[in-house]
């Protein structure tokens, strides 16, 4: 992916460009293509594709800068993560002292679980030789 923050902020704002920006910007972020290609693809010149995407770009950031949508997104995210880490430490503290619901430990902390896209965001359970 050539730059995860205008990624992040098309996929927020997109739909507020024009249908050319928003194609020239799934070509070269989601598609990975280069100038050279979104040019030669659209007919277009390179230069033409180079000043679309800056133009982009520049709206994307003035879309964020009076919105906030991705740094409220990211903060929350970041609490979202900071809350499940609590949730499963507290989970271990449990077990350790009941290890009777070892069992139904186990099955709520896969309901906790989030598929491997977003599983960087969070912090799993320690390994059991790990220090609290």
């Amino acid at each position: 992916m050539k730059n995860l923050k205008y990624l992040q902020l098309f996929d927020a704002y997109g739909p507020l460009l024009t249908e050319h920006q928003r194609e020239l910007c799934e070509l070269y972020y989601m598609c990975d293509l280069s100038l050279t290609e979104i040019a030669e693809q659209k007919g277009v010149s390179k230069q033409s594709v180079s000043d679309t995407l800056a133009k982009s770009r520049a709206l994307l950031d003035a879309y964020e800068e009076k919105l906030h949508h991705n740094e409220i997104n990211q903060r929350e995210s970041l609490a979202v993560s900071a809350m499940l880490t609590r949730v499963l430490r507290a989970l271990e503290t449990f077990e350790r002292v009941h290890p009777e619901y070892t069992e139904e430990i186990e099955k709520i902390v896969s309901l906790l679980q989030l598929d491997t896209e977003h599983s960087a965001v969070i912090t799993t359970r320690r390994d059991p030789g790990e220090p609290d």
